[in-house]
């Protein structure tokens, strides 16, 4: 019995010291994690606008307004989001037009699709479709719409079209 009280005291104790040690560690890169997936959100943002951006203001959680030199709105950006992809949650940052419905471009902020398939959201043959297109109304080939999905990867490209709609409905 002394014997295995000995052995929970031990284990009892290098638990305690492990979880110590990574909540130390946790409050240590919690910032810096922050900061930077601030800055990539905003090197994402200045990704998707049309040309001609000069400045950058968020107008809501999530919704910027890009503005040309001379101050006026010539373009908008907004995280849009669809839990559905095929390796879970897709995150993209999609930017608009100013009439807040015509798809400039989008950029990955979160995906963790299948390599080689579902990744290929990335590739400029997929994700070059969606330019001038309106943001409310994309779907793929198999459902109707003009989006070509990625071969092997629907789940993704259905995915894809609903966060770019999620992005469209928040400007």
């Amino acid at each position: 019995m002394k014997k295995i009280l000995g052995l929970v005291v031990s284990l009892t104790a290098i638990s305690a010291v492990c979880a110590g040690v990574l909540a130390y560690v946790n409050s240590m890169t919690a910032e810096p994690i922050k900061a930077t997936k601030a800055a990539d959100e905003q090197k994402a943002v200045m990704a998707v606008m049309p040309d001609g951006v000069a400045s950058v203001d968020e107008v809501s959680a999530g919704v910027f307004a890009g503005k040309d030199a001379s101050g006026k709105v010539v373009g908008y950006a907004a995280k849009g989001k669809d839990p559905n992809g095929y390796g879970g949650d897709i995150e993209l940052m999609v930017g608009f037009m100013a009439d807040k419905a015509t798809v400039v471009r989008y950029r990955t902020l979160v995906a963790t699709e299948t390599p080689g398939l579902g990744m290929k959201l990335n590739t400029p043959e997929f994700s070059g479709q969606f330019s001038g297109k309106a943001g409310a109304s994309l779907s793929v080939k198999q459902d109707g719409g003009d989006i070509e999905a990625i071969t092997s990867a629907t789940i993704t490209s259905r995915a894809v079209c609903r966060a770019i709609k999620d992005a469209n409905r928040k400007l």
